[in-house]
């Protein structure tokens, strides 16, 4: 592969930009497309279908056989509160091989006895979260039920167009959380991607049911979003 390709492909995939390289497979000719890029590439159609999955194929682009080798970046999650739910949570993310990191300024929580094999961060939202550079592959979920640690973590989630977004709360908890989001800017539109009460309607009751129901959405989402 030419250098200069080969570097532009790795400076997408470090910055966890989906990107696709496509071969010429008679000339060994070869490109970068992205999702932006689609319009007008010759194979636009199997370039889409490539991103949606994830999966690398082969396609007809007119006469022409190309081979499509996909990057997507894969999907984490953040969890903002080191609750039950969150214990929960973390353990089934592990189980379908979603990178969980947590977050919760709150040290007596946050422990590793609580959260094994979680990467934790013991910070406020509006510390911890710069650095993580959450984006459109990102999960993000707030379970504290405290305004002055959800509210700034839900504010860099909405900027930062993460995929799913959930928090915990009723719906008149929900309702003023709205109020407040508003306040800082946010519309409507940018607010109906909020989640809440989170999780499917499936009649959850203990916290392991919660995380179940979270999962369960988040996965939803995350199909939806590439079926469209």
């Amino acid at each position: 592969m030419d250098l200069a390709l080969l570097s532009a492909l790795n400076r997408h995939r470090a910055a966890r930009e989906a990107v696709a390289l496509v071969t010429d497979l008679a000339s060994a000719a070869a490109r970068l497309v992205t999702p932006e890029g689609l319009a007008g590439d010759p194979a636009a159609e199997a370039l889409a279908e490539a991103f949606r999955t994830g999966k690398s194929m082969k396609s007809m682009a007119g006469d022409r056989e190309t081979f499509i080798d996909v990057h997507v970046p894969p999907v984490r999650l953040i969890v903002i509160g080191a609750v039950h739910i969150s214990q929960a949570l973390a353990e089934m993310a592990r189980l379908v091989e979603l990178d969980c990191t947590l977050i919760d300024p709150r040290e007596a929580f946050a422990t590793p006895e609580r959260f094994p094999n979680v990467r934790l961060i013991a910070e406020w939202p509006d510390v911890a979260l710069p650095p993580l550079k959450p984006d459109r592959y990102t999960a993000f979920v707030a379970l504290t039920h405290d305004p002055k640690i959800d509210d700034p973590a839900l504010t860099v989630a909405l900027r930062a167009g993460c995929f799913y977004i959930g928090a915990l709360g009723s719906r008149k908890t929900h309702a003023k959380r709205l109020e407040r989001l508003a306040a800082a800017g946010f519309s409507e539109r940018d607010l109906a991607r909020i989640h809440a009460p989170i999780g499917l309607d499936i009649g959850a009751v203990s916290p392991a049911e919660i995380a179940v129901s979270i999962l369960a959405e988040i996965i939803g989402t995350q199909r939806q979003r590439r079926r469209s």
